[in-house]
């Protein structure tokens, strides 16, 4: 377990050695990495964790007699336990095993929405969301003539609730939208939204999309008494490839098959099929086995170090990279709410994003610049998109210093 200040906050030096991607140099400068908003990188225990199966019991899961399977079985659905309490589930049950949060939706949308919707039920989403929770939806207002509504974002880049409780309507039948705002950091206040959701209907299913939550904060989906709830193992310090569902286990139960082949049944034969109960019957063919293990390990590294602590760390940076940000002049910052997560997203008036991100590289500081999957929402800003600083557990002073420095020699340059 990593060593705490007495204010509960993370030494940063304690656990920067753990990433080794952090000692590379990139374009011969030191790497200040200001893009964990988009992957983070890996800690040497997860890639450690992946290797060692790899190398040592690597087998195919659930099917075979032998002592690897056997093994690596339990250590894949040791996982999903793991997982439930993470995210505060009521069991392992609850969890189903996706590729990322993209597919989590998509299974949300195809198989409860196409079973339980029909043409004239609304589907209310935010105009905050990433791509990932508007195109699947219009994909299956397409296919059943579902409507969509859309939750506006205030100046300062929270939503519009008054709005929102407008919206809400006999037709309502989801409410699905982002946790953590991935373009401004915005938090927003997702126990009070299904709050009024509920008490305006129970029967409103509401989906989160966690991706950018779970990592910046402890979350528990009984506390927040969502249906459904997704996030990603890459933003979490883990693989690529892995991601997790969420869902009420009777909702689960009660949804169709996603997809079909190997793993998800029962009993196959040309007069019918029938599936294994939740949440297996959602995990067709062979699984990201290792990637799993590897989220297992990554989960377990945060825990080490405590969620509340890396909050407290994050938002620590957050604040010294904001004061340096405004002291620049020229620099607009979008989402400016007084509840936000680890991410800086701003503007200049000297220069467009993309010449800005490529001197920074030049200086060995990696940002993220375009609309970050977010289309709708930069058109609301009137903007184009923003470079975007997103901090991460292993984020020092000294990457900020040095991004705030090679953001002024932009502006020598470009101004």
């Amino acid at each position: 377990m990593m060593a705490l200040k007495k204010n509960n906050t993370i030494r940063v030096a304690d656990y920067r050695a753990d990433f080794p991607a952090l000692s590379e140099l990139m374009n011969g400068k030191r790497l200040a990495y200001m893009d964990t908003a988009s992957s983070a990188q890996k800690p040497q225990i997860v890639m450690d964790t992946m290797n060692d199966i790899l190398m040592h019991h690597y087998a195919n899961i659930h099917r075979g007699l032998y002592a690897h399977s056997q093994n690596t079985t339990q250590m894949f659905e040791a996982v999903r336990a793991k997982v439930a309490g993470f995210i505060g589930a009521e069991s392992e049950n609850n969890i189903v095993f996706t590729r990322n949060s993209t597919e989590a939706i998509n299974l949300v949308a195809q198989s409860w929405g196409r079973t339980n919707l029909k043409a004239g039920d609304e589907v209310i989403l935010s105009a905050m969301e990433h791509h990932a929770n508007i195109v699947p939806w219009q994909i299956l207002s397409g296919q059943i003539g579902i409507t969509l509504k859309i939750i506006p974002v205030l100046e300062n880049g929270t939503l519009d609730l008054e709005f929102f409780e407008k919206l809400l309507s006999d037709n309502t039948k989801m409410v699905a939208f982002v946790h953590t705002s991935n373009s401004l950091g915005t938090v927003n206040p997702i126990k009070d939204i299904i709050a009024k959701t509920k008490a305006f209907n129970k029967d409103i299913m509401t989906l989160i999309d966690g991706t950018q939550a779970v990592v910046h904060g402890a979350v528990n989906v009984q506390d927040l008494a969502c249906d459904f709830f997704c996030f990603t193992g890459h933003k979490i310090y883990g693989p690529n490839g892995v991601g997790v569902l969420y869902g009420r286990f009777d909702l689960l139960e009660s949804m169709p098959p996603y997809q079909g082949g190997g793993d998800m049944i029962e009993a196959v034969s040309f007069s019918g099929t029938t599936y294994k109960p939740a949440p297996f019957k959602f995990e067709a063919g062979t699984p990201a086995i290792v990637e799993v293990i590897g989220l297992g390990a990554a989960i377990d590294y945060m825990q080490a170090i405590g969620i509340d602590a890396i909050a407290a760390h994050e938002a620590e940076m957050l604040e010294y990279l904001t004061q340096k940000l405004i002291n620049i002049d020229g620099v607009t910052i979008y989402g400016t709410s007084p509840n936000k997560a680890s991410i800086a997203s701003f503007t200049a008036d000297w220069a467009h994003s993309s010449d800005i991100a490529m001197i920074l590289d030049q200086q060995g500081v990696a940002v993220r610049t375009g609309h970050h999957c977010c289309m709708p929402l930069m058109e609301a800003f009137g903007i184009e998109g923003t470079t975007r600083a997103s901090i991460g557990l292993y984020t020092d002073k000294d990457d900020i210093d040095q991004m705030i420095n090679a953001l002024n020699k932009a502006k020598e340059m470009l101004a």
